[in-house]
């Protein structure tokens, strides 16, 4: 059973390190999974302060995750309907085989939300688009970092314990 979750608890830091860009997947919550299910062997102690601290950090990030690119918009001046396009893009851009393109998309679709439905000039729309895409940036490198730092504790943590599974 210890094997069954510890190759599970990779499972969800992998899916936890992809999860940092991938907006269908919340990135550190699922990395925190992963940490959950290695506590969860017989071969690791429990230890509820790491697990708990580790969960306050994984929603906080996940929480500030919604409003960092809507706030990279709107300090570059743009509206809600830059916002959504960028998700829309970034969704669209995501399941397009063009590389890079859930950049390309979220770039893309606050363009458009800000010419078509808040009726902004092109200058002042791709102002709004270059905030969306910085506040994309910013999130997923927030992220990604966390996802890191989880694998990190992961890893750490097994190999203190490896003689336990094997």
């Amino acid at each position: 059973m210890d094997i069954l979750l510890l190759f599970l608890g990779i499972v969800c830091m992998i899916l936890g390190i992809i999860g940092s860009f991938l907006p269908v997947l919340p990135g550190p919550l699922t990395g925190w999974l992963g940490l959950l299910l290695l506590h969860y062997t017989s071969a690791v102690p429990k230890n509820w302060t790491f697990l708990g601290i580790t969960l306050a950090v994984a929603i906080f990030v996940w929480v500030i995750d919604y409003f960092i690119p809507a706030i990279g918009t709107k300090r570059f001046g743009g509206s809600k309907y830059g916002v959504y396009g960028t998700m829309i893009g970034l969704v669209i851009g995501l399941l397009s085989p063009i590389p890079f393109g859930m950049f390309i998309g979220a770039f893309a679709g606050a363009f458009i939300g800000e010419v078509a439905f808040a009726k902004k000039k092109s200058d002042k729309a791709f102002k709004a688009s270059v905030g969306s895409l910085l506040g994309f940036f910013v999130s997923a490198t927030l992220k990604f970092v966390v996802g890191l730092v989880y694998c990190w504790f992961f890893i750490s943590t097994f190999w203190e314990y490896k003689s336990a599974f094997f």
